[in-house]
């Protein structure tokens, strides 16, 4: 069973060409990215349901269009989509992956409920471009693509992310006749082939498109499992300096998730001359006469 998804016929946010053209700019497009924390799991004395945890991230692409990587091996979708949402990956064992859960509309905790397709949480990405003296601000919510987008059945959390992902993805100029031959699997595994074998299995640093280290992962998805205490020698799956050279490797490729962010406000404070700074809000709304959904930009003041 499948998900019929709407793909949308819109053009590229108007904040996309410079905020690619900046991010091109950074030596590695690293960022804070910013998710809640239900305060019941953590040991924070807030008196709210949730908390802010914030990391170092690397940005690897919009959704859809697969940054070129001569070293990837793996195959590749034709050019069908492109879309406006950011992207990077994470391990399935990383405290993200469950609170892009816990606080989503459904509000799964179990961590049977966290290990494939789905999320949805908010979130908010800040990106300091010091090159071009410009910070940009994205929020949204967050989508986690895990092996499980492509099984024989769909979970509700497959299905959430066909239809809130998928729903952002525009069809390109001649990928009309296309779009039965481009499949979320082997999108998902283009990514896992644009990290480097030692990124595979060892230290989280990219041969593509980036390079330096992803600190967001100090390890990678055949490293013991991160954040748990250091107890005797870990077993020989699970060790730390490990490359990956399969694209298939059930280990790592189970611990493997691609986090897709779906914007609906984003922010750029451009402070390079003080005398002109500006900030400018783009903000996604749906349109009053057709419903469809559409950028509005608003000039405020730093």
């Amino acid at each position: 069973m499948s998900t019929t998804t709407h793909h949308r016929s819109s053009p590229p946010a108007p904040w996309r060409s410079a905020f690619e053209s900046h991010l091109s700019s950074m030596p590695s497009p690293e960022f804070v990215f910013a998710s809640l924390a239900p305060t019941s799991s953590t040991n924070s004395k807030a008196s709210t349901d949730y908390v802010p945890r914030l990391r170092y991230c690397i940005y690897r692409g919009m959704w859809s269009r697969l940054p070129e990587n001569k070293h990837n091996d793996a195959p590749k979708n034709p050019r069908v989509y492109d879309s406006d949402m950011p992207t990077f990956t994470t391990d399935v064992r990383m405290q993200k992956v469950s609170e892009l859960f816990a606080s989503s509309a459904g509000k799964a905790v179990k961590n049977e409920q966290v290990q494939g397709s789905g999320g949805g949480g908010p979130c908010e990405a800040a990106f300091w471009v010091k090159e071009k003296g410009t910070q940009w601000r994205i929020k949204g919510t967050a989508f986690l693509v895990a092996p499980d987008i492509e099984g024989q059945e769909e979970s509700s959390g497959v299905r959430t992310v066909k239809s809130e992902v998928g729903g952002q993805m525009r069809i390109v100029e001649g990928g009309e006749d296309k779009q039965g031959d481009w499949s979320w699997g082997r999108e998902l595994t283009g990514h896992f082939g644009n990290c480097s074998p030692g990124m595979r299995g060892e230290k989280m640093v990219a041969r593509f498109p980036v390079s330096g280290s992803d600190f967001d992962c100090l390890g990678s998805w055949k490293n013991p499992p991160p954040g748990k205490p250091v107890e005797g020698e870990p077993d020989q799956d699970h060790q730390l300096g490990q490359k990956v050279e399969d694209l298939e490797d059930p280990i790592a490729r189970s611990n493997f998730r691609v986090v897709v962010i779906k914007p609906d406000e984003v922010e750029q404070t451009d402070i390079s001359d003080p005398a002109t700074a500006r900030r400018w809000k783009y903000t996604l709304v749906e349109t009053a006469w057709d419903g469809k959904m559409e950028w509005t930009k608003e000039e405020l003041w730093p």
